[in-house]
């Protein structure tokens, strides 16, 4: 359904721990899908607060076109914007909501952080930011402590399309002694658990933005993009797909193929599920999402399904897509990689082709994106 629509008017509404209800949080007041609507009571929503969690999202709407965004002198410029704002001069953003992306039985928490740079510090879709948070550095007192590099969860103009915001997708980083199965805070992620934090109106330290790896190459709008992440490496994608599903940029019309490879630990962990199932059911010519869910779901050995393994079953395809010049990026966990290359290498070894010649190849044709941490 090329025509397909997206509407976003400012109110949230929290879910409660119930697993049988949708994990996630509408920032409307009016949800319409499949040309049924439903009003939410936003004053019930929020005297229901306490103990839930939400999660920022919009709402696509199939009778509506896709929504606009501004300004759009933000397309003119030719190259991307980089090190605006230096670590030991950064600029001073402000909080505007952080809401939990992952329902109770995630293991851990994850956060999607919406901040506002007042235009200040525009970006391109798969940049990042370095986050500076608040406090000396233990090690060097008297000192800041060491910027933390967040890839940019959002497209150039935000999650409010007015290029005003960024947002982030952050798990919390929390440290649990092995011997007493307690958690230490003092060995906690200092920069995670601020940002997770972190309340409206709170300030934040931004460095960046930074990289130019995992920019969406644009030159052809009907190429096509295979994205492959694990957990929070997701983030860079949700700017990708919105930039080529939700949002109405007259210079950038895609008409290629996304497919999105997700893992995670299981069906709670997913991140911006509701959002990516949308465009799986709007745009199924263009769009295709696997995910991998390693506690819930089997490989064909009876393994734990990984994300490798997604990617061993539709091998020959990814294969025949990357000889025909589609881009492969990888974000996530370095750990990922291994995993991720020797299966790559036994299926080229299959198919009677050296992986390591093919590497080389995709690198110089410039095909092969990879960010890991």
């Amino acid at each position: 359904m090329a025509s397909s629509a997206l509407s976003q008017v400012p109110a949230a509404v929290s879910v409660n721990s119930d697993t049988s209800l949708p994990r996630s949080v509408f920032k409307t007041n009016n949800v319409s899908f499949r040309n049924k609507s439903w009003t939410l009571d936003s004053k019930i929503a929020s005297s229901r607060l306490k103990n839930r969690f939400a999660v920022c999202m919009s709402v696509q709407q199939a009778s509506t076109p896709k929504v606009g965004v501004s300004p759009l002198d933000l397309e003119d410029v030719k190259e991307p914007p980089l090190h605006l704002y230096k670590n030991k001069q950064p600029y001073t953003a402000t909080i505007v909501s952080v809401d939990r992306l992952v329902g109770p039985k995630a293991p851990g928490e994850t956060c999607h952080i919406v901040i506002d740079h007042g235009g200040n510090v525009p970006y391109w879709e798969g940049q990042s930011y370095g986050v500076i948070p608040p406090g000396e550095n233990p090690k060097k007192p008297g000192t800041p402590h060491n910027v933390r590099l967040y890839s940019i969860a959002s497209t150039r103009y935000g999650d409010s399309f007015d290029g005003k915001t960024a947002s982030l997708c952050v798990r919390r980083a929390v440290y649990y002694d092995p011997e007493t199965g307690k958690e230490d805070p003092s060995k906690n992620g200092v920069c995670s658990n601020f940002l997770c934090d972190s309340k409206p109106g709170d300030k934040v330290q931004l460095a960046g933005p930074s990289g130019k790896v995992m920019l969406l190459p644009e030159d052809n709008p009907n190429a096509t993009h295979i994205m492959i992440a694990t957990g929070t490496g997701v983030a860079p994608f949700r700017g990708y797909l919105r930039r080529m599903f939700m949002e109405a940029v007259p210079t950038f019309k895609f008409g290629g193929l996304a497919w999105l490879f997700l893992g995670v630990a299981n069906t709670d962990s997913l991140l911006y599920d509701e959002e990516f199932s949308k465009y799986l059911q709007d745009y199924p010519d263009n769009f295709r999402f696997d995910r991998a869910l390693s506690r819930e779901q089997k490989n064909r050995n009876g393994g734990k399904m990984y994300v490798q393994d997604k990617i061993e079953e539709y091998s020959d395809e990814i294969f025949k897509l990357l000889d025909s010049g589609a881009h492969i990026y990888f974000c996530g966990l370095k750990g990922m990689m291994p995993g991720i290359q020797d299966t790559l290498k036994k299926v080229a070894e299959q198919r009677g082709e050296s992986w390591d010649e093919k590497l080389s190849q995709l690198k110089k044709n410039k095909q092969w994106h990879v960010e890991v941490y």
